[in-house]
């Protein structure tokens, strides 16, 4: 079974490898401010983190079905997005270092929730069938004894720049994380759990997208 990943995130990529599966990447080229404001218009309210998540895990997948590829898309079709919740504020990517210190001066020495939308669909021939959804949530507790040097030394290097929440586990944000509740991997961006949850759900058996040596 063939899974392709609506994401150009090397986090999600480096954890499906990691899990045995080399996905076939596609970029879904999706604007995401136009998908939420759209959204939030109709609805006449902000999006909950939930709500978000799946929406835009969802505008990927469904964005990356009509890719231009050599071969008629065949098999399981993944989008993924993340943010971080800290005091009801919802974060995404900061983008900038400014942006990355202040999110930082605020979230050390506490705990926020990282929010993980996943949406799958069924493609047959290049015909998308069954689709399903799902959201994986996980606390992130940080370090309280985090000092101006070593934030100033994390945000020098551009990592928190560019992952939600302005920090990683899997990297170099690792030793700045006292603790997880929840499945680690959403934090990463994927919920390999929540993953195999839903390719179940579908019908399919967790070990026929092992296609990396080693895995087989």
């Amino acid at each position: 079974m063939r899974l392709y990943l609506a994401s150009t995130s090397p986090a999600r990529l480096a954890l499906l490898r990691a899990a045995g599966i080399e996905p076939v990447r596609i970029n879904p080229e999706v604007d995401e401010a136009r998908v939420v404001a759209e959204t939030e218009a109709a609805r006449g309210a902000a999006l909950e983190p939930r709500v978000l998540v799946e929406l835009l895990a969802r505008a990927k997948a469904e964005a990356a079905t009509s890719a231009p590829l050599a071969e008629p898309l065949d098999g399981l079709l993944l989008g993924g997005d993340s943010v971080f919740v800290l005091d009801g504020v919802i974060y995404g990517k900061p983008h900038t270092a400014d942006a990355a210190r202040e999110r930082w001066e605020r979230q050390r020495g506490r705990t926020g929730t990282l929010y993980s939308g996943h949406w799958l669909i069924e493609i047959v021939d290049g015909v998308a069938g069954r689709a399903i959804g799902a959201v994986a949530v996980a606390e992130v507790t940080f370090a309280d004894d985090l000092d101006d040097a070593e934030l100033d030394a994390y945000i020098a290097t551009g990592e928190p720049l560019f992952v939600a929440g302005a920090f990683t586990i899997d990297s170099l944000g690792a030793p700045f994380i006292t603790s997880i509740v929840g499945d680690p991997s959403t934090v990463v961006g994927l919920s390999l759990p929540t993953l195999r949850r839903l390719v179940r759900a579908l019908g399919h058996e967790w070990p026929t997208l092992w296609n990396r040596p080693g895995a087989l």
